[in-house]
């Protein structure tokens, strides 16, 4: 089935589900704001981060650690701590902009929108991930699909299908958000054909800076089960003062 096609069936699906979100709601929210309040959890106003990840492959594994800031939709930051080859670089997203400084050879290089696909540090987490180029809450239309117990939490299921004129790298994503914290428990994306791409799962749940979320999530590429990579949260807080001169090209060679 063509990719358009598999949008417009997409779009229509979309449309009679949305009919039925009544029925599974339980409280006076919509889907796009279960959604909204799911990212701001994890999000914050503002938020500065420290993590690690592991990219673990069949024959090998590789081992990253890196710190984060962001400001709303708009501004993000992330530098390499570690290991040693990788140390220094940093990639920043201000408002449509994204930059990759690499101090290894002195250049600063812009990332078009082409590469937001493409995987991160040649992890399983894509650009788009990282830079957070796109959006779950603005670039998507959302509808309650049903409601299933995950892990022992109930949750709702949301589709969202992109919108017309967003520019994303996914024609469809599937998120289970819990009823009580709007926890993120687990996500799926599939491409334009509706092909399951990939799977994302939420573990050890924690309050961490006042906040219940979780600290480790694993990304699984579909029909490959002995790849995979895993993101730690080892710290992270919320709500503090990070004006938008902080997300600067001239910042992004000072930042330690």
């Amino acid at each position: 089935m063509g990719s358009k096609r598999r949008y417009f069936m997409d779009r229509l699906i979309f449309i009679l589900l949305l009919s039925l979100t009544p029925i599974f709601a339980q409280s006076d929210l919509t889907a796009e704001e279960i959604v909204r309040k799911a990212d701001e959890k994890v999000r914050g106003k503002t938020n500065q981060s420290e993590m690690k990840m592991e990219i673990i492959r069949p024959t090998w594994q590789r081992d990253l650690s890196f710190k984060g800031w962001g400001r709303g939709l708009d501004y993000s930051m992330t530098y390499i701590t570690s290991p040693a080859r990788d140390k220094g670089q940093v990639f920043m997203k201000r408002e449509t902009e994204m930059w990759n400084w690499m101090p290894t050879i002195g250049r600063m290089i812009k990332i078009p929108a082409s590469m937001m696909s493409q995987g991160w540090m040649g992890s399983d987490y894509t650009n788009d991930d990282i830079l957070k180029e796109s959006s779950m809450v603005v670039d998507y239309v959302h509808s309650l699909i049903t409601e299933e117990v995950i892990e022992g939490y109930d949750c709702y299921k949301i589709q969202m299908i992109p919108k017309e004129e967003a520019a994303v790298i996914w024609g469809k994503v599937h998120k289970w958000i819990t009823k009580d914290e709007y926890i993120q428990l687990r996500s799926e994306y599939f491409d334009e054909d509706g092909e399951l791409v990939k799977s994302d799962f939420a573990y050890d749940i924690k309050i961490m800076d006042g906040r219940l979320i979780p600290t480790r999530i694993e990304i699984v590429p579909a029909d490959e089960e002995e790849k995979k990579t895993v993101l730690y949260i080892t710290d992270i807080k919320f709500d503090i003062d990070l004006p938008e001169s902080f997300f600067s090209q001239q910042n992004m060679k000072r930042i330690r």
